[in-house]
């Protein structure tokens, strides 16, 4: 496997076909949209129209897995954590960004005119799983631009495809979350640090140590509020497991499957509504 950037290849250049691609090292397949095994990650995704449930707002991408199609690209069944959609999930628990390519297939204003061009690598900051309008459960992930800026070619103004040429470039801002530390600090202080699933905490040199999940997450297209009611203060397994779809609450803060109860606090309310946001986006009751 083969991550992050490729030597010798910059953001912004441009390829005239998939076998250019594969030739160059940026996107190691001929068709398959996410290349990766799941027992390692994914090393790269290409964005060619392939899902009509991707949404691309540059710096932010919120990017559809792989399967449930039919021959004419038409949604018939449910998307599943196995395979390639959950290479690209170890991405997200394992820290590792992925190369991202866009498509002139690919409807949106930040795809080429023609071909394909390699938009540098980005981050999967949250991944989950949702109902969409076509009535099926489809995998989804929240990629992010990587580093502090955003390069694109201007306009995309030029139809010439010249995967050796230099690249001109423009730089904006990226939007990445910005949260609010105090508010998760506060949790965790009134909740004395402990897991709110199992009373557990880490002891560091430090003091106790505990993580701030959001229930609901913040930005698109979920657009979570950085308050307490939003906020659960878990130990760390208890948060990747509830990140990861591997942890449900009810609605009575039972915890899905055990015997467990979250165990709450007066000063930290807990939103009923975001609890079931969270259970929604994993296509659970």
């Amino acid at each position: 496997m083969s991550f992050g950037q490729v030597e010798g290849i910059e953001p912004g250049q441009q390829f005239e076909s998939r076998q250019k691609l594969y030739e160059a090292g940026i996107h190691r397949t001929l068709q398959a949209g996410i290349v990766g095994r799941q027992d390692h990650g994914a090393e790269s995704v290409v964005l060619s129209g392939g899902y009509q449930d991707d949404e691309d707002y540059g710096d932010v991408i919120i990017y559809t897995g792989d399967g449930g199609q039919d021959t004419s690209r038409k949604q018939v069944a449910d998307q599943e954590f196995t395979g390639k959609n959950l290479a690209l999930m170890k991405n997200h628990s394992d820290g590792i960004p992925v190369r991202v390519v866009r498509g002139s297939g690919h409807q949106s204003e930040y795809s080429p005119i023609t071909g394909y061009r390699y938009d540098g690598v980005y981050d999967v900051e949250s991944v989950w799983q949702e109902h969409r309008p076509h009535g099926f459960k489809v995998c989804r992930y929240r990629l992010v631009k990587h580093g502090g800026s955003f390069d694109e070619l201007p306009e995309h103004a030029s139809d010439d495809v010249d995967e050796a040429g230099p690249t001109v470039r423009r730089k904006t801002s990226v939007n990445r979350i910005v949260r609010n530390r105090d508010v998760a600090d506060k949790v965790k202080a009134i909740n004395n640090f402990r897991c709110q699933v199992c009373e557990g905490f880490v002891e560091t040199a430090g003091g106790p140590y505990a993580e701030a999940a959001h229930i609901r997450p913040l930005g698109r297209p979920h657009d979570g509020p950085d308050v307490k009611s939003n906020i659960l203060c878990l130990c760390p397994n208890h948060h990747k497991s509830f990140d990861m779809g591997g942890l449900f609450i009810e609605d009575d803060l039972t915890v899905r499957g055990t015997s467990l109860t979250l165990i709450t606090q007066k000063a930290h309310p807990i939103s009923i509504e975001h609890l079931r946001y969270h259970r929604t986006m994993w296509g659970q009751p």
